[in-house]
């Protein structure tokens, strides 16, 4: 496959399916989703059992147990900082599938190497094996996010990156029990440490060989074995795409603010909630079922799109219980180390219990989104390269939040306390990207418009194209058509509007954050309005949406008003340009008559609650029209039809 193909390659196509468990049973997905999901409790279940044998069964005076953990995390993300841009190279350069039979492969060897240094005891072999998976880990990453984006189509990217984030973390979860259960039995328990470290190698690599093709996005790559001109090379080429960029970003953040509460669970189950190693595990368990819970919401929460409306609301969430952890544990009374059984027999434990679980949930809303939306946006070319930096970024926030913790924490910082100053840092970070990224402002309030405000169901949201230019059009009925139609589109819109709307006060700030193009009629201002048409047809030429309303206004009498030539306007702009854009008739209905159309004498917004909350309204989307065939008559009564079956 050329390089032009794979740029020009058609997104997957749909696959009728009831939720996100149905693609388990679908061999894009499965064979997949297993085999990064034994992957995961494989480097658990090593890791873990290697950590307890060191601290409590081996005398090792060169690595003393307070030590233990701090070096087998190090060299196990030490490949990460060194290997990551390699290894988005090779993930764009070759079939993602013989990529993952070879790491699968790898990972058979390095077990086997590990099953010789636990039969032996051996920690210097042990210690090279937590470098080599490692290793391992960071050939994965970059080939496993960039191949959902080749098996799943738009409406399949939540669903599938919240299915895997879920597995993660079980898995994690997993191999740590198995990793402390099985290294505990006397005598033999190193063994069948080693045995199962094999074995979940070997299932990992049976499993890898039902893996579907996923043929090079970029074969004519020539490798740079330099790792860090390389990486600096994928930041530029990220910082192109803005959006793309400070996602990175924002998903780096999420890890450094996760490594803290992570890294700080044994010390806080044992001087803030006088719990024993169980209490610890515990914390660990529910940690890990809010984040798949969160992941798994995803999908339902934004209707099987790309919903970047979410990362603000988890966001939010995950200041908001870190600040009450805080509370929640500051004012625990000393007591003896307590057993599992005792600690959740006592009520104050279940609200610190509540707020990890919900922490970690709006966290698995915050990560999802924006790991689709990367996915989606990202060059298809640059695609692995771009994860592959984006795991480097991890790794080094994850490096700079055990410093700066273990600073804090020897300066005198309690526990609680510092689990309270990264809640608050949290919410300075998320405003400043929000505010740096505006979409994802203007996704939460579309998300809160259409689910808070309103019950928004969209009919035939499948013919809003998800590539390439496109003119929306549609009727205009209230002061929050724009919200709704965002809402209802898994990509950015900018929109031409009336100059005058940019004036009110808190609806003109949300659409001169959208961009929104102000026109002026003709007679009024003519630089203004040829001004307007020009910059809608720069919106084309960059292959965005735009969407105009052809009426003008808003109605006053909640019926259909006549069209006015500015679409036609932009279609022959279009034409100029040498494009030939389709144009997607929609309608609005059941607005009128709500708090923000003009039904009310006095004007819009003078009745709160004239029609209750949640309200029912809808928006159906009708099949894309030829450009050549578009006049304002026709368009009418396409929208007029459409209008109709809604409000029917």
């Amino acid at each position: 496959m050329s390089v032009e193909a794979a740029v020009q390659a058609p997104p997957p196509q749909a696959q009728e399916h009831p939720n996100q468990f149905a693609l388990l049973r679908q061999r894009r997905f499965a064979p997949f989703f297993w085999t990064q999901f034994s992957g995961a409790a494989n480097d658990n279940l090593f890791k873990f059992a290697f950590t307890v044998m060191v601290t409590y069964q081996l005398q090792v005076s060169w690595l003393p147990p307070a030590m233990a953990g701090l070096v087998i995390g190090a060299l196990f993300i030490l490949p990460f900082l060194l290997f990551s841009a390699t290894s988005g190279q090779l993930a764009d350069k070759y079939d993602k599938r013989t990529l993952i039979i070879f790491v699968k492969r790898l990972e058979m060897f390095i077990m086997a190497l590990a099953a010789w240094g636990f039969f032996s005891a051996n920690i210097p072999i042990l210690l090279g094996c937590t470098f080599l998976m490692g290793l391992h880990s960071t050939l994965f990453g970059p080939v496993k996010f960039a191949y959902l984006p080749h098996h799943l189509n738009e409406r399949e990217l939540m669903g599938g990156n919240g299915m895997v984030e879920m597995g993660t973390f079980v898995a994690i979860l997993l191999g740590n029990v198995a990793g402390g259960l099985i290294i505990a039995v006397p005598e033999i328990g190193a063994h069948h440490v080693g045995f199962s470290c094999v074995g979940m190698a070997i299932l990992g690599r049976v499993v890898s060989h039902y893996i579907p093709a996923s043929p090079a996005t970029d074969p004519g790559l020539k490798i740079n074995w330099n790792p860090f001109t390389e990486t600096v090379r994928n930041l530029k080429l990220a910082h192109g795409n803005l959006v793309v960029f400070r996602s990175l970003l924002g998903i780096s953040w999420m890890w450094f603010f996760g490594a803290v509460f992570l890294s700080q669970f044994p010390s806080f189950a044992k001087e803030v909630l006088h719990g024993n190693e169980q209490v610890a595990s515990l914390l660990l368990v529910v940690f890990s079922i809010g984040i798949g819970t969160g992941s798994l919401l995803c999908e339902v929460v934004s209707r099987r799109h790309v919903e970047i409306g979410l990362v603000p609301l988890g966001a939010i969430g995950m200041s908001v219980f870190a600040i009450d952890l805080y509370f929640a544990s500051r004012g625990l009374p000393p007591s003896p180390v307590m057993s599992l059984a005792s600690f959740v027999a006592q009520p104050a434990h279940w609200r610190v219990m509540a707020d990890l679980a919900l922490l970690s949930l709006f966290a698995g809303l915050y990560s999802v989104p924006m790991y689709a939306l990367i996915q989606l946006r990202a060059q298809v070319t640059h695609r692995a390269r771009i994860i592959a930096a984006n795991n480097i970024l991890n790794a080094l926030f994850m490096i700079a939040s055990s410093v700066i913790a273990g600073i804090l924490l020897a300066l005198g910082m309690t526990i609680p306390q510092l689990f309270l100053l990264v809640g608050l840092a949290n919410a300075v970070v998320a405003l400043y990207i929000f505010m740096l990224v505006p979409e994802y402002l203007l996704r939460f309030i579309a998300l809160v418009a259409s689910r808070c405000i309103y019950r928004f169901k969209v009919t035939g949201d499948d013919n809003i194209p998800v590539q390439g230019a496109a003119v929306l059009t549609c009727n205009h009925v209230s002061f929050v058509d724009p919200v709704l139609l965002m809402a209802a589109s898994p990509r950015p819109i900018y929109f031409v509007m009336d100059h005058r709307i940019f004036k009110m006060p808190v609806l003109g700030w949300v659409f001169r954050l959208a961009k929104a193009i102000p026109v002026a009629p003709r007679a009024e201002d003519p630089a203004a309005y040829e001004a307007a048409f020009e910059a809608a047809a720069t919106v084309l030429r960059n292959g965005d949406l735009l969407a105009i309303f052809p009426e003008g206004g808003i109605t006053r009498d909640g019926t259909l008003q006549e069209f006015r030539g500015g679409i036609m306007k932009i279609l022959e702009n279009a034409a100029r340009d040498g494009l030939t854009v389709p144009v997607v008739p929609m309608a609005l209905t059941n607005l009128w008559g709500s708090f923000f159309s003009r039904i009310e004498k006095g004007g819009a917004m003078v009745r709160p609650f004239r029609r209750g909350l949640l309200s029912r309204v809808g928006l159906n989307v009708g099949v894309p029209l030829a450009a050549e065939k578009v006049a304002p008559v026709s368009l009418h009564s396409e929208i007029g039809q459409l209008f109709q079956q809604g409000n029917a």
